[in-house]
């Protein structure tokens, strides 16, 4: 019994080690921080409240991912238009901004799993708008859109529309409020979202595109932050969190298809 004792108690301690090891927060740029960028602009994702705090759908789960990481989070506002190279610029750890999962994106940057499932609308004006059901049905007209964004891809692809882009959205929208836009072009959710609470002249008329995922964009170099993210989102799905999360912010759960 002596000998089983200690060698017990050892076993014990590896085991405790072994497990606060897994539980400690990834490394970062920062040590105990994790640098979060974000559009700042992008309601309901990523916007400032009427008092000047940051808030949002993705601002919340940002919190909530750095608080299961175990790291306290900061968040750096950046155009979307130079968010993704922010990132190879070693500017932040992550990107928390609805970023779609694209295989072109997967050449240059790792995503963890999806915390967010959407598709992409057009919206106009809601008294003045036309009904446009496909993107074919844009041709000749002037759509606003996102620079930089999968959206914008998708409708330079269609070809023959006539495309606006804009730095941020609420440009965009104001442009398409005032009419001088015949459509726009974006996430469902968003839209529904902006025309709800907001009391914005647009609604969502037809969907087009397949279901878009959107992860957290890191460096691909980084894999035990990566490693960490994904373990922290299949945890928060499981007990609920991230189905409370969507439900808070558009009344239904969007972390699954």
């Amino acid at each position: 019994m002596r000998r089983i004792l200690p060698l017990l108690a050892l076993t014990l301690f590896a085991g405790s080690a072994a497990h606060a090891q897994a539980q400690a927060a990834p490394p970062t740029l920062t040590r105990g921080v994790l640098k979060i960028a974000i559009e700042g602009t992008y309601a309901p994702f990523t916007y400032k409240d009427d008092k000047g705090n940051l808030t949002g759908y993705d601002v919340d789960f940002a919190r909530l991912l750095a608080a299961r990481l175990g790291l306290k989070p900061e968040f750096v506002l950046t155009e979307w238009g130079g968010i993704l190279a922010g990132l190879q610029a070693n500017k932040y750890d992550v990107i928390v901004n609805q970023v779609g999962i694209t295989a072109e994106r997967q050449k240059t940057i790792a995503f963890s799993e999806p915390y967010t499932y959407s598709r992409p609308q057009i919206a106009v004006h809601s008294v003045k708008g036309a009904d446009y059901k496909a993107l074919a049905d844009l041709k000749g007209k002037r759509v606003g859109v996102g620079l930089g964004t999968t959206f914008e891809k998708d409708l330079i692809a269609a070809g023959g529309i006539n495309i606006v882009t804009y730095p941020g959205t609420p440009e965009y929208l104001a442009d398409l409020a005032a009419g001088r836009l015949d459509a726009i072009y974006n996430d469902k959710l968003l839209i529904g979202y902006l025309a709800k609470s907001q009391g914005l002249p647009i609604k969502g008329v037809g969907s087009a595109g397949s279901v878009d995922q959107m992860g957290v964009a890191m460096k691909k170099t980084n894999i035990v932050l990566k490693v960490a993210i994904d373990r922290a989102t299949r945890q928060m799905k499981a007990d609920g969190t991230l189905a409370k999360l969507g439900e808070k912010w558009f009344g239904q759960d969007v972390s699954k298809p």
